[in-house]
């Protein structure tokens, strides 16, 4: 699920994810965390500096063990504890209401079933728990949204089963969560693959 997150959008935007442009929206989304955090799609440990001191562990879940190898370096100089798990977003591993905190950042694009997989997020969350996230996905924009459904199809193929058209605020919503916050608006690069969603979410 996070090929794509730490391959593929890079390309897409024109921009390494380390930049300058996308460091403000992890800065934005990953400040806000606290207590025991789940990531899904922690890929390769990306997201592990801009947790703030609010943060109690994480539990890093990932299909990939080679990302989670790369997770694992990057996870020796936090100054909280890091677990990771080698599973699916669709069944997490975790007991119901186990977590304060769920993060997803370019993620929700390429989950196989991304309402079961939410559906799941909600289930980990304790009452009163947050959903935090930053995706890409369906734009507002008539002669994008076209775009979007013309190369989803292909895209899907050749990045790593990627949706480009997916409703992201939507999904959330109807998987159960009512939005905080939502602020959407397009990244730097190719509109059709830069629509974002970011914002929190609680069950």
């Amino acid at each position: 699920m996070s090929f794509y997150h730490d391959h593929i959008l890079p390309h897409l935007i024109n921009l390494s994810m380390r930049n300058r442009y996308l460091v403000p929206y992890r800065e934005r989304v990953l400040s806000a965390a606290e207590g025991r955090v789940l990531e899904i799609g922690i890929g390769s440990g990306l997201n592990l500096p801009f947790y703030g001191p609010k943060v109690q562990d994480v539990m890093g879940l990932e299909p990939s063990a080679r990302l989670l190898e790369m997770a694992r370096r990057a996870a020796d100089s936090s100054a909280f504890e890091v677990n990771f798990v080698e599973g699916s977003a669709e069944a997490i591993p975790l007991d119901n209401r186990s977590v304060d905190t769920v993060v997803t950042t370019w993620t929700l694009c390429t989950v196989p079933a991304a309402m079961q997989a939410l559906h799941d997020m909600r289930r980990v969350l304790r009452p009163g728990g947050q959903l935090l996230f930053v995706e890409h996905g369906l734009s507002p924009d008539a002669g994008v949204r076209i775009w979007q459904n013309r190369l989803t199809p292909v895209w899907k193929r050749i990045g790593g089963g990627c949706y480009l058209n997916r409703p992201i605020q939507s999904l959330i919503e109807m998987a159960g969560f009512r939005m905080d916050r939502m602020e959407t608006g397009y990244a730097k690069g190719p509109k059709p693959m830069a629509f974002m969603y970011e914002g929190r979410a609680r069950p």
